[in-house]
């Protein structure tokens, strides 16, 4: 049988697309992202916790708003409906920040970090979702990857702007940046929409006019009964307390060292660009072979085991060490970790795909948050220190490698089935 093109014909033009949609949903948010966490750094990791508490608050009061939109329109309009909703809170916040003064910069900081946090969550969610419902599992096996990259251009392409104009437009003039890349994202979900239209899932046709129906709490309940979906939820929880306990120690190293805003901005900026820098490495070099060639159990091994070395690295030497860490680590959450992660997704029903994957993402997610930031405090408290804390990570980096293992093989179809066989074999095994 003649070896199958990484990208076939009808496929182009919808990856370009994807490509471009990702993009401006990273480079949105890792515009602003910057201006988020110096305020992290400013009043140090014990204030996390109340952060992310209010976070989860806010998380879980649109989470059910998100499902009744799901349960009650067709995607191509639900979709649209949640990236404008997040484009004019943007835009909301721009006369809020030229009034900074009467509100109190940390009240307004507070705040926009909630608001930014959750943002990214839905924004990112709702994306991975809309393109687990446009193709296959072999299709994203071969193709997540790629148009993951676009996401990867994108966030490396959003903390360079904000490092070169932020002294120049300054925070209103970012949030107008980012509210103009929502809305491209926007057209990009218009044209995709379209192109589903002609080249549909084999087997289930109707996706692009369908309504999903059901509870709008279904993705909560399905987290619940479904072991798959359990696994994912606590593969979910690992992978955040690594990240979470890494940002937390990052935000005491930045807010120790470097003393002004700006100075403080541009630190953050300077982490994440180079992490995307490693993450399209990572996607072109590692990611996309091991889906292809073996499916997404060993890239979810694959991603514990390098943040459990990184970890041991911080054991070890401790100080500007967690840098390198941060790179690394973010670097294999969104290289490898998440377009494995996300292509589980193709495997399931819509309502899986779009209400409990955003539920895990979202609720969960920002559950753990709280919870880790929490039992952090605690343990400084108790005296552990950055090598204490970073054992007890790479534990659960080890966990998640486990887990995550676990968890694809459930899947009834190897990789290379489902790649041989067409898109009507990975179908028929949902």
């Amino acid at each position: 049988m003649p070896k199958r093109p990484a990208i076939q014909r009808h496929e182009w033009f919808a990856v370009g697309i994807a490509f471009a949609y990702f993009f401006c949903v990273l480079a949105a948010y890792y515009v602003i992202r910057p201006v988020r966490d110096q305020l992290s750094a400013a009043v140090g990791s014990t204030a996390l916790p109340i952060f992310y508490a209010a976070t989860l608050v806010v998380t879980l009061a649109l989470v059910p708003l998100f499902g009744a939109l799901v349960a009650r329109y067709r995607r191509r309009t639900f979709v649209p409906v949640v990236y404008l909703f997040f484009l004019l809170g943007m835009l909301a916040f721009i006369p809020l920040f030229q009034m900074q003064e009467a509100i109190g910069a940390r009240l307004l900081g507070s705040i926009f970090f909630v608001w930014v946090s959750v943002f990214n969550l839905f924004v990112v969610a709702v994306f991975w979702s809309f393109m687990a419902d446009l193709l296959d599992a072999e299709q994203a096996h071969r193709l997540f990857p790629v148009i993951a990259l676009g996401g990867t251009l994108g966030a490396v392409a959003g903390p360079a702007l904000t490092r070169a104009l932020n002294e120049v437009i300054g925070v209103s003039g970012l949030l107008v940046m980012s509210s103009t890349l929502l809305g491209l994202a926007i057209v990009c979900i218009l044209a995709l929409s379209r192109w589903s239209q002609g080249h549909p899932v084999v087997g289930d046709e109707q996706r692009e006019t369908r309504v999903i129906g059901g509870s709008f709490i279904a993705g909560a309940i399905e987290t619940v009964k479904s072991p798959l979906m359990r696994r994912l939820a606590i593969l979910m929880l690992l992978g955040d307390a690594v990240g979470t306990v890494i940002y937390a120690l990052l935000a005491d190293y930045s807010g120790a060292t470097y003393a002004t805003r700006a100075e403080r901005i541009n630190f953050s900026a300077n982490v994440d660009f180079y992490a995307n820098l490693l993450q399209i490495v990572l996607q072109l070099g590692v990611t996309r072979a091991l889906l292809v060639r073996y499916g997404p159990a060993p890239a979810l091994a694959l991603d514990g085991v390098l943040k459990a070395i990184m970890l041991a690295g911080l054991a070890v030497f401790a100080g500007p060490w967690i840098a390198a860490v941060a790179v690394v680590t973010r670097a294999s959450a969104y290289g490898v970790f998440k377009p494995a992660a996300d292509s589980l997704y193709t495997r399931v029903d819509a309502e899986t795909r779009y209400k409990t994957k955003n539920f895990i993402d979202t609720s969960v997610w920002r559950f753990g948050d709280l919870v880790v930031t929490s039992g952090f405090n605690l343990l400084r408290g108790l005296g552990t220190t950055v090598p204490g804390l970073a054992l007890l990570s790479m534990i659960a980096a080890g966990s998640s490698a486990w887990i995550g293992w676990r968890a694809a093989r459930m899947l009834p179809d190897s990789p290379r089935t489902a790649a041989g066989s067409g898109r009507e074999a990975v179908d028929g095994s949902v």
